[in-house]
């Protein structure tokens, strides 16, 4: 019987799925790398979610035939070292595309309402905040999505056609002449013009930090900064300096740097920035979907088929 290792729990639909295929599984202690290594020793796949994949685990697993991503990002997962083993990697870059799209419209919207601070404002008792701040209406405004991949494109149609903004996108890939928004030159055209900003990047060393002091330089002081893709992306220390310092107007974030986040980060000290715990994906439907594509892609590979969703193929 082939062991199929969950570092974190998936979907019952999911696990069932492995199970009627044959498979035992195997609930994890941890995701630290030390934990998934002994964890995998004797297994024969693994489910990864968040935490720490990294060669000690791919090393320690002399079993392993597939590392199946639980979710579209696998920079988690040491690639170079999954390769050297043989070691299929899969993804999944479709079931949480719309539950990310929506999670980044709420924090658009979230923002332009300023709905925490109100929220906070009313339980304490403070009635008159109606009087003294005012929101934003989003209509006609223009949107800069940085990434303009298939989320960044759901994200578009969303906010054009439901909320009524201007889109503006930026891709290094993007074919402005088959595109049905406007198209920035570069991605300091999208920062000057845009007010509010989501970014849809892969994590790349190219793109590690690309939101830095100088990128917040070039938006305009009312603009709005989303992220809902990748923490490293931006520079926390330069983003906590543009809210303190009102370079930019607000923030929001489901993801950081490092996750938890430090007790002492300082961005959790301001009331400027939206924050949630990186559980943009984490809808009903999509964890469902989600599971069932790694499981798939799991039975898949131990089964000998090709799976769907391939980042590098093993032996």
């Amino acid at each position: 019987m082939k062991k199929v290792l969950l570092p974190q729990p998936i979907a019952k639909c999911g696990e069932d799925y492995l199970k009627e295929q044959g498979c035992e599984v195997i609930h994890g202690r941890g995701i630290d790398a030390d934990t998934i290594a002994e964890d995998a020793k004797d297994c024969d796949a693994i489910i990864a979610r968040i935490g720490d994949f990294s060669r000690k685990v791919i090393e320690s697993g002399k079993n392993i035939k597939v590392i199946a991503r639980h979710g579209a990002g696998y920079d988690n997962i040491d690639i170079e070292a999954a390769k050297e083993k043989g070691i299929w990697v899969t993804f999944d870059p479709v079931s949480n595309g719309n539950a990310v799209a929506e999670h980044c419209i709420a924090l658009i919207m979230g923002c332009a309402k300023n709905i925490s601070f109100m929220d906070s404002a009313v339980r304490e008792g403070n009635f008159s905040i109606r009087n003294k701040l005012k929101t934003t209406e989003v209509s006609g405004k223009v949107l800069g999505i940085a990434g303009y991949g298939r989320i960044g494109k759901m994200v578009a149609q969303k906010a054009k056609l439901g909320l009524g903004m201007k889109i503006l996108a930026y891709d290094v890939n993007i074919d402005k002449n088959n595109c049905d928004v406007d198209v920035a030159e570069s991605l300091d055209e999208l920062l000057e013009k845009s007010d509010f900003v989501s970014v849809h990047m892969p994590l790349l060393e190219s793109t590690r930090h690309l939101f830095n002091k100088e990128a917040f330089s070039k938006m305009k002081e009312t603009a709005v900064f989303i992220n809902c893709s990748r923490g490293p992306l931006v520079d926390e220390n330069d983003l906590y300096e543009a809210l303190k310092t009102g370079k930019i107007s607000m923030a929001a974030t489901d993801v950081f740097e490092d996750e938890p986040p430090e007790s002492d980060n300082p961005l959790l000290t301001l009331d400027n920035i939206l924050l949630s715990p990186h559980n943009a994906a984490l809808t009903n439907e999509a964890m469902d979907k989600m599971a069932l594509t790694a499981a798939k892609a799991v039975c898949d590979v131990l089964n000998g088929e090709r799976p769907e969703f391939i980042v590098i193929e093993g032996k």
